[in-house]
Order: C-alpha cells, then structure tokens, then sequence
C-alpha cells in the first residue's frame, strides 16, 4: 500500500505545486491516508502573511477539479486544504532557516546520546544539520536524522 500512497501524493504535489506557485503560496505537506470515516487527502499550504479560508477553498475547488479529471486516486476520498496551523511541521531545509530561534520539537529516526525526541530552540541551520538548544546544551542533528519537525507553540 506504501508505493502506491507515495505515487499518489508525488502526482498531487506535481499537479498543486504550479497552481500554488502562481499565487504566491506553497505547499507544506501532503497527507494520503486511511481515517476512520475512509481515506482523506490532506494538504498544508501557507504564504507571506498567512492563509485565509478562503484561499484554501479557492485551492480545494481548483485543485479538486483537476483531480477529478485526472482521476488516478482509486479510493474515494475527502479532499482537505488548510494552513499548517501556529504547531506547522518543518519538513525542508528552508523551513528550519525560516524559524531560526524559534522553540521546536524534533524526532529523529536514530537515536542521538540515548534519545530520539528533543524540545528546544532552533539556534543554527549550515551544511544539512540543524543546531538546537536543548537543556543548555548545544545539539547537532543531521536533517536526514531528522523524521519528524514541527514549531511549539509559543503563547
């Protein structure tokens, strides 16, 4: 079931990455799963400033009509298009840079000194690692360590 969820999102996000692109926003992360109430396909998009609803639903109309000519998804399926939230996920290179200072929470797919999640502030992004402040303590993390991302919320 995995090549065929990851062909599936790899062919969305080649349909949604040019009609984000011509208006100014970008696509966070795509989801492809099988939920309680059947399979959802979930998309996080974001721009300077913020997304509104109503650029989500102008996106889930958009793109929901290409996908229904496209028709490739062999489920039935409920298309979601939010903002990825004040908790947004950290998934490429230029996310980390972004939010530079910022308290995160990290999980890495190895451990690192006996653990694999760490909380703490984002201090330094260079040559495919990450820096964080954790307890003090400086931490290096290698992004390809890196399985899972996302900002704390700070209030």
């Amino acid at each position: 079931m995995k090549p065929l969820v990851n062909g599936i999102i790899e062919r969305v996000k080649a349909i949604v990455d040019p009609i984000l692109l011509s208006k100014g926003m970008e696509l966070i992360d795509i989801e492809y799963r099988r939920e309680s109430r059947g399979w959802v396909l979930r998309l996080f998009i974001d721009k300077e400033g913020g997304i509104t609803l109503e650029n989500c639903a102008h996106i889930s109309e958009e793109l929901g009509r290409t996908l229904d000519v496209e028709d490739f998804i062999p489920n039935s399926y409920v298309l979601e298009v939010s903002s990825p939230g004040l908790d947004r996920p950290l998934k490429k290179e230029k996310d980390f840079i972004k939010y530079l200072q910022r308290k995160i929470k990290v999980r890495t797919f190895d451990p690192i000194e006996q653990r694999r999640n760490f909380r703490g502030k984002l201090v330094k992004v260079f040559e495919g690692r990450i820096e964080l402040e954790v307890e003090g303590q400086i931490l290096q993390i290698p992004l390809s360590n890196v399985a899972k991302a996302h900002l704390e919320i700070e209030l």
